[in-house]
Parts: structure tokens; sequence; C-alpha cells
């Protein structure tokens, strides 16, 4: 099962591919989508689908697993990763993907074993899950792979395939 992970944002979209196949873990691809600081905003949601969907077509996942919202303080700042989380989705619904959300916390425990684990834990489990050497050099990229860890971690996959049931 091949997954795309992703941590949504409008400045930097994390993303993380996995195949998974019998507990084990292949790093197919990660990096992050960028869009510049004074580009329109349309334009930066224009750039997002593309290069979204060229991922997508380039390593075919069969499921997505993104990270839900979280706000604190800045309202403006949340609704523009709303916007730019809509669009991912999008860009996976048109790709034929089914899409997962998981909250902070549930990544944090399924990859850590602690919800309120900090930032350096979780990046040093997914370098340690994924035998990686070097961390990534974007937080928002880590999370993205710890997000994909988390989904294939859950059994969702394993239990759709072993019953045969449908993407929706």
């Amino acid at each position: 099962m091949i997954i795309l992970g992703i941590d949504p944002g409008l400045a930097i979209v994390g993303y993380g591919i996995l195949d998974c196949s019998a507990g084990r873990f292949r790093t197919l691809a990660y990096g992050a989508i960028t869009t510049p600081a004074h580009t329109p905003h349309e334009a930066r949601l224009s750039l997002i689908y593309r290069d979204l969907t060229l991922l997508i077509d380039k390593y075919k996942p069969e499921e997505a697993a993104i990270e839900e919202l979280f706000f604190t303080n800045n309202i403006t700042t949340g609704i523009s990763v709303a916007e730019a989380r809509g669009v991912l989705l999008l860009a996976c619904h048109q790709k034929g993907l089914r899409c997962f959300e998981y909250t902070p916390m549930q990544v944090k425990q399924a990859v850590v074993g602690y919800g309120k684990a900090e930032k350096k834990q979780v990046i040093a489990m997914v370098q340690a899950i994924l035998g990686i050497r070097e961390a990534p050099k974007l937080d928002d990229t880590a999370d993205a792979l710890a997000i994909a860890i988390c989904h294939a971690n859950t059994g969702v996959s394993r239990l759709k395939s072993f019953y045969n049931l449908p993407n929706l």
C-alpha cells in the first residue's frame, strides 16, 4: 500500500510518500511544496493543487492521510491554511484517493507513543522508523512522514484490504 502523508499549509505543504508492506516501510519520497510569500493567494492555492497532483501522478499512492487543523491564536492564518487544506483534499479526491484525517495528538501517539510529544521526539522516531540518516530539513516534511506512519499503523488500510472494501 502506498500512502501519501500531508501536512497542510499555505507557504509550506509537507509531504511524505511511503510504501507499506508486510509491516515494513519503504520511503519513496518526501519534501515540501512551497509557495512564494508575495504571490497572490489564489495563485498560491493553484500552485499547491498543481504540485500535489503531479506528485500523485508520479507515485500513484492508494490512500492519503492529512492532518486535521488545530487553531490556537491566529484565526487569519488558520483560515488560509484551511483553504490550502481544502485544495489538497480536492486534489486527492479528484485523483481517486480516499483521504483519512488525524489530529496532531493522534499522530504523536501513533509515532512516539505519547500524544503530547515534542517536535524533536517525533522527528527522531520518524528517522528511526524509516531508517532515514538525516532528519528532514523542514518540520512540515517530518510531520507529513509521521502522518503517513500514523495512517499505516492505525490498521485502517489493512482492514479495508482484508475486507476488499472500495474507496469512498
